[in-house]
């Protein structure tokens, strides 16, 4: 064999190591989830977003993105016997609330028993997801985050509140054009979720409860841990199986570039002089 033909095999063997590599990740993320299916005897789907790192020789190449597909998810709830129960492992940072308002909706509308499990956070919209599940479970360091609609980059109830604190001729029209929407968009998302939580709580408990997830109370990086969940009324439990955490593993987060020089603070100077001690 020459020395050309060995170079390129090697050349070859380089290029698909990490296509392969992607591929044996894939398969140990199928055999897991199937594993804890057969566990929970239910469909278990995921929604997790990860940033994530192709490597060649161990080197970075490019950064992947692995983002289940809310429509995705859609069609395999769709596809799931309604009486089977669902489980649905949780993580996304915020935003899509249309497509979680959709998934929301057809969770709700299942016969079977749906859990939604959250190891660390659902935050923004993906909160629609837990108020549509029979029972939530989140380790008891996870958080779920409020839904805070926004027109464009501004959160909706921020802009209503220029109306409140200034003179209505000295804001812009572009201005009053978006608390127009905005005020449209807060009732439209409590709205949204008064369709979505569950016929046992009573007119009152949905209304507050709504009330406080999308009035803009609260910055939409607030983090909602268990005990605050608790007292807002859903039925959160901690009883978090590992065989999630397991799964969670095979979805390692991109690592982010440190910085290249460190701060070094300077010994404290003695202020009659003005020089070090």
């Amino acid at each position: 064999m020459g020395f050309n033909l060995l170079l390129l095999i090697f050349i070859l063997i380089v290029l698909l190591q990490p296509v392969l590599a992607k591929r044996m990740l894939e398969n140990k993320r199928v055999n897991k989830i199937g594993e804890f299916e057969n566990q929970r005897n239910s469909r278990v789907l995921e929604l997790i977003h990860r940033q994530e790192t192709m490597t060649l020789l161990g080197f970075p190449i490019s950064h992947l993105h692995e983002i289940q597909d809310p429509e995705e998810v859609l069609r395999a709830i769709k596809l799931t016997d309604p009486e089977v129960p669902l489980d649905l492992i949780l993580h996304v940072p915020g935003g899509l609330t249309l497509s979680m308002e959709q998934l929301a909706h057809a969770l709700r509308s299942r016969q079977g028993k749906v859990t939604v499990f959250i190891p660390h956070y659902a935050m923004s919209g993906s909160i629609l997801l837990a108020l549509a599940a029979d029972e939530i479970v989140m380790d008891e360091n996870a958080v779920l985050g409020p839904i805070d609609p926004r027109v464009g980059d501004l959160p909706a109830a921020s802009i209503l509140k220029v109306l409140e604190q200034k003179e209505i001729n000295k804001i812009e029209d572009r201005m009053l054009v978006y608390a127009d929407i905005a005020r449209k968009l807060l009732g439209q998302v409590r709205q949204g979720v008064m369709g979505i939580l569950p016929e046992s709580m009573n007119e009152n408990q949905a209304g507050n409860l709504a009330e406080k997830l999308s009035s803009g109370q609260w910055t939409n990086d607030y983090p909602i841990n268990v005990e605050e969940a608790h007292e807002l009324g859903l039925p959160v439990s901690t009883e978090m199986p590992e065989a999630v955490y397991e799964i969670m593993c095979l979805y390692k987060q991109a690592r982010q570039r440190r910085p290249s020089a460190a701060h070094v603070s300077m010994p404290p100077q003695d202020s009659r002089s003005g020089l070090s001690e």
